[in-house]
């Protein structure tokens, strides 16, 4: 199992439809905190996007997850970039 960071991007004339679909969002991303695979989640503050850390056996298992975000099928995120992230102090450190 890997960590991975994973940044959204988001295009500000998206911005009422990300509105709308950020309910559904929310739950997704809810059962998979609940999972253990999000382990956390949040927009920046500017609006221009979000960081989500992520546990997935594979980047290719990461890809194919955040594809089923119900803001990545409504074609809400202007980019992803995802990393794999070895977390050596805090929170997630655990697990690696």
């Amino acid at each position: 199992m890997s960590v991975f960071a994973v940044e959204y991007v988001y295009s500000p004339d998206q911005n009422d439809v990300r509105e709308e679909h950020r309910p559904s969002h929310r739950e997704w991303l809810g059962t998979l905190v609940d999972q253990g695979t999000v382990l956390a989640s949040g927009p920046f503050t500017d609006g221009t996007g979000a960081l989500l850390i992520f546990t997935a056996d594979t980047e290719n298992d990461l890809h194919q997850l955040v594809s089923q975000d119900p803001f990545a099928l409504a074609g809400v995120i202007s980019a992803v970039k995802t990393t794999e992230w070895k977390p050596v102090m805090g929170a997630f450190n655990h697990l690696v």
